[in-house]
């Protein structure tokens, strides 16, 4: 990236996922409503999803185990036109895979064989760390966003999403760059109660209602940083449904499920943990922009709290 292009815009936001469809998920809201404001966003995908299940019989070949070992190819495709769904016209964010398309290759779910593929992410080492490094070093974000030490829901690739991007934002300031917030994207519990709650009387024929913490998230008191994205909560939406080989929205709009048809809600904000730089809270408690407090191009963040360092926890 030229120095001139780093003008363009004052906000820069890096995002690492392990798999297509994860930045929907998790980050879509947030993607949207940065690229919206003019920010220079970053979307960093470290694998393909080659070992994804699909939902559905059309595209059910595809698959590694068994097919014909395409499905990651296809993924492209969904992440694609994911990010053009969550981009403002004239502004498409096109895809980022870390170190090029298929450098580094699903390693499936924990105990699975294709962890012990050559290029599983699980078994990436210090190369990726110096491909995100040199990426932050490029990019110059002033806030990363990345997963906590679980991994969200303990899949080898996003411990490693963890590892990776915690790293890199500790070489990237020994080589020039230092980001000044670092999160994790997570889950908060009352969201996932209130969400849930909500869906009792609308499950969809076939899906079910996850078991008391099936679903991963973290305490209300955790959670440093909410991000309202009721005004791009249709695209987010829409993203979801782009990436239809692994995500089936429900009829309300305002559920998922993956393969495995447990019942997930999708919620009017995305919420984060500050583990790097000073969290910035408004009069609700939480910080309601990623770059509160960054030499003012925070717009909506009130107030101080001591800086947070724990992403090694």
């Amino acid at each position: 990236m030229t120095e001139a292009h780093r003008d363009v815009a004052a906000r820069r936001l890096l995002i690492v996922h392990a798999h297509p469809d994860d930045e929907s998920i998790q980050t879509a809201g947030v993607i949207a409503r940065y690229l919206d404001a003019g920010a220079d966003v970053t979307v960093v995908t470290c694998t393909l999803g080659e070992e994804g299940e699909v939902i559905g019989q059309r595209w059910a070949r595809l698959v590694a185990d068994g097919g014909a070992d395409q499905l990651g190819g296809y993924r492209i495709l969904e992440l694609t036109r994911a990010l053009e769904i969550l981009s403002p016209p004239g502004r498409v964010l096109e895809p980022h895979f870390l170190g090029g398309a298929g450098r580094w290759r699903d390693s499936g779910m924990a105990g699975s064989p294709a962890g012990d593929h050559p290029r599983a992410f699980a078994r990436a080492g210090d190369e990726a760390v110096q491909a995100l490094t040199a990426l932050i070093l490029d990019r110059r974000p002033q806030v990363v966003v990345g997963y906590d030490p679980a991994g969200t829901y303990g899949h080898p690739d996003h411990i490693g999403v963890h590892r990776v991007s915690t790293d890199a934002v500790v070489a990237a300031q020994t080589q020039g760059w230092s980001v000044s917030k670092h999160y994790w994207s997570v889950t908060q519990n009352s969201a996932l109660a209130d969400g849930l709650s909500a869906a009792v009387t609308r499950v969809p024929d076939g899906w079910r209602m996850p078991a008391d913490g099936e679903l991963p998230s973290y305490p209300d008191d955790e959670i440093t940083t909410e991000i309202d994205i009721r005004a791009v909560l249709e695209r987010k939406v829409d993203a979801m449904a782009a990436h239809a080989t692994q995500i089936t929205v429900s009829p309300s709009r305002r559920e998922y499920a993956l393969s495995n048809d447990i019942v997930q809600p999708i919620g009017d904000a995305e919420h984060f943990i500050l583990v790097r730089g000073q969290a910035h809270r408004g009069p609700g408690g939480y910080e309601v922009d990623l770059f509160a407090g960054i030499d003012g191009l925070g717009v909506d963040g009130a107030g101080s709290d001591a800086g947070a360092d724990r992403a090694d926890r």
